[in-house]
């Protein structure tokens, strides 16, 4: 990938960003941070009855890779079952950003990749007991 082709999809998304802001009633949010840089992302979605994302917001503030790849993230999840999500990787999402990136970069790039995967551990964990 050229340095223009990556300039142009993180700078897109990290000057105009997908659903970067709050929804009115988030069924499930997660923040973190990464402490090293001070990135900071949350993560609401909005999960309809058959545990499809309607929607997905985030907001958080950082440098220009953490906040786009938090936008991405979120264009990326909306549709998608909580199971499809359960089953998305850290490769998939490196892949979504479309640009290599240093192992300290990929901190930034993870950031709100962890902070889904962290919700939905938490979502799993909250529910009760099947028996």
């Amino acid at each position: 990938m050229s340095d223009a082709l990556y300039d142009d999809h993180i700078l897109d998304h990290f000057e105009s960003p997908y659903h970067k802001g709050h929804l009115p009633c988030p069924t499930c949010t997660h923040s973190d941070r990464n402490p090293i840089c001070g990135d900071q992302v949350t993560i609401e979605l909005d999960v309809d009855d058959q545990q499809r994302v309607r929607e997905a917001f985030f907001d958080g503030k950082g440098c220009a890779i953490s906040q786009a790849a938090a936008s991405i993230l979120c264009e990326s999840i909306e549709g998608k079952s909580l199971d499809e999500l359960r089953n998305f990787q850290a490769k998939d999402m490196l892949e979504l950003l479309k640009v290599p990136l240093t192992a300290s970069r990929q901190k930034c790039g993870l950031l709100g990749f962890k902070v889904l995967k962290t919700m939905l551990y938490s979502l799993d964990h909250q529910q009760p007991a099947q028996s």
